[in-house]
């Protein structure tokens, strides 16, 4: 069992200090929860309980804390996949809910299970999540300035549970001012990918996650029995061809946990029971 999340990138240009120490503590303690809760639980409930963590800390950009797009109202999107099944479920740019990953995972039950816009808030109202804002003080400060983060701002976990078992949930606030109804990655195979051979979450600017088709390469090439770290680096090498800036944790069947990124820091967490590992 072990498991891996990632919380978008820390700049030291736009980030003081202070920030990077509070994502620091914040993604080790989430990372701990998430392995206890993974001890009793499937790597596809866990994914979605980690994400869920992420998503209520104002300190990332999904759930509470999203970016403001231009029309000055948050759209959020979030995926979870199955890694045994290999079904992807998600919602894209819904608006006013707690935790977009839940109402992705509830969706895995249906048929239609990639829901967009108003269609993914009737579809949440229905089952039973209430209306929530998740605007914070200071994105509405960062919009009113017309500040911008880049566009760097996702989360994610991927786990692998007892029996071997993959997972991997995304979810995002955008890049914050986006023209309304522009889609992310995260809620595609581009940005999240799984099947028994591997899983894998990715962050960062979603045109070029999307252009590489980044998660879905490094799964199938690490299916096509290419090594984790070999299948991430040709991955990356081709995301270099682009200039693209991305970011991307992974589980492979055999338990090895790898992450890398186009350009530095993607925030991320590590453990395994025994050892974490956190961005410095």
């Amino acid at each position: 069992m072990k498991l891996i999340i990632h919380g978008g990138f820390f700049s030291e240009s736009d980030q003081s200090n202070e920030v990077k120490v509070a994502k620091q503590n914040s993604l080790k303690s989430i990372a701990q929860k998430a392995f206890e809760y993974l001890q009793n639980n499937s790597a596809f409930d866990t994914v979605a309980y980690a994400v869920s963590l992420l998503e209520d800390d104002e300190l990332y950009n999904a759930g509470i804390g999203s970016q403001i797009q231009s029309d000055g109202v948050i759209r959020m999107s979030a995926a979870i996949m199955d890694g045994e099944t290999q079904k992807l479920s998600g919602v894209i740019n819904i608006q006013d809910v707690k935790n977009p990953i839940f109402v992705a995972k509830e969706l895995m039950k249906e048929d239609d299970r990639v829901l967009g816009g108003n269609g993914a808030k009737i579809y949440a109202t229905e089952h039973g999540f209430e209306n929530f804002s998740t605007e914070i003080t200071q994105r509405r400060k960062e919009y009113e300035a017309k500040l911008n983060n880049g566009g760097k701002g996702t989360v994610g976990c991927v786990a692998i549970d007892k029996n071997g078992k993959l997972a991997v949930a995304t979810s995002t606030g955008g890049k914050g001012f986006e023209i309304p109804g522009r889609i992310s990655d995260s809620a595609t195979v581009a940005g999240n990918y799984a099947n028994s051979f591997c899983a894998v979450s990715c962050t960062g600017v979603g045109e070029d996650i999307v252009s590489n088709a980044t998660a879905t390469k490094i799964v199938t090439r690490v299916t096509d029995g290419m090594s984790l770290e070999n299948a991430f680096t040709k991955t990356f090498d081709e995301l270099k061809t682009i200039d693209g800036f991305a970011g991307a944790i992974a589980i492979d069947k055999n338990g090895n946990m790898y992450h890398q990124d186009s350009y530095p820091t993607m925030v991320f967490a590590s453990f395994d029971g025994e050892k974490f590992e956190v961005f410095s």
